[in-house]
Parts: C-alpha cells; structure tokens; sequence
C-alpha cells in the first residue's frame, strides 16, 4: 500500500505543492503529450535550435533523459531539477559528468571535454569580456590535474574527486552543474527578442 520513505528533515521531505502544480501546468501547457521531446525542450527554455546554447541545450536534455528514450517525462523533468537546485556537489558532478560524457561510455575523453569547454566558453563570452586562457589550455589543465592514471580518459571518480580538490576546475565547469542561471539569461533574451 503506502510507502515508508526514510526518516529525513522535515524541510527536505517537504515539497511546495503550489509550486509543483504550477511546474505541472506549464510542462503540460508546452507538452500536451505529457513528454518533452528535444525540439520542444529548447523551446521550452527558449533556446533557438541552431544557435550558440544549442548544443549546451542538448547535452542538458540527454542527462535529464534518465531513461534513454529520447524524451523528458514530468517525473524526470522534476527529479533533475530537483538534483540542479538541491544536490549536493557531489551528485551535482556525477550529473555533470552525465552532461559531458555524450556518448555514454563511462569516461570523458579529450574531445568531449574540448566541445563541452567549448559550449560553455561560448555561453560565458556573452557575459563576460574579459580576457580568457585558450579552450586547448583549459583542457590541458583539466585532463593534467583530473586524469589521474594519465590515459587520456576522465572516469567518474577521477572527474568529481579533481572538479572536488581544484577550485579553478569546479569554476571552470560550474556552468554545466547549475543552469538555473543559464535557464534564467535564456528566458532573459527570448523575451527582449
């Protein structure tokens, strides 16, 4: 019958309500269907389909897909947003190590690092102007402190132990492990437009 959830604080166990409804509305106003399929998720973000934060958009997209089946149900809609705005850093890495590993092999290698580094480059440059090391420097130095056995490849464990000890990594890939603010600037212009 009912389930017995763990003993957890009673802020953490609470959900707004209110506030899931409205989730639940929107999604189901924007997907009648009930899922969310890639073209209308960048829509739903207001991500033009072509541009800058496209590919941003769809490494997003593919670790919310829990389930692999090329869409986004509500229920992992909320459990992933439920990781972005309330994880801990720890499952916010593993979630970004979903995020970089775009082929799902278990491992991040050289040029998966280099087309993430150079996605969120991109969606930094529109916020910042201020002078930058090389996408091939940032991920010299990331492989060279994260790639512990040296072979090229970032594992789970060697990506969140080195984003864990390096401040300057974990800077380097915060953008990918929240993007509440990148959600809100993407709100932000489809607006203005």
């Amino acid at each position: 019958m009912g389930q017995n959830l763990p003993t957890e604080k009673k802020e953490d166990a609470e959900i707004d309500v209110a506030a899931l409804q409205e989730m639940y509305k929107k999604f189901i106003t924007e997907c009648p269907s009930g899922v969310l399929f890639l073209h209308e998720f960048k829509r739903f973000f207001g991500v033009d389909p072509t541009g800058e934060a496209a590919e941003y958009a769809e490494n997003m997209f593919r670790a919310f897909d829990k389930n692999g089946d090329n869409t986004i149900d509500f229920l992992e809609f909320v459990a992933a947003l439920n990781l972005v705005f309330r994880g801990d850093l720890e499952h916010k890495l593993r979630w970004s190590f979903k995020v970089y590993d775009k082929d799902g092999n278990g491992y991040v290698d050289r040029t998966e690092l280099r087309d993430i580094v150079e996605s969120i480059y991109r969606l930094k440059r529109v916020n910042k102007k201020e002078p930058e090391i090389s996408i091939d420097e940032v991920c010299e130095r990331i492989l060279s402190a994260v790639d512990v056995d040296g072979d090229g490849h970032i594992t789970l464990e060697e990506f969140v132990q080195g984003a864990q000890q390096d401040p300057w990594i974990l800077n380097m890939l915060r953008l990918d492990m929240n993007p509440y603010s990148w959600v809100l600037e993407q709100r932000r212009k489809s607006a203005h437009f």
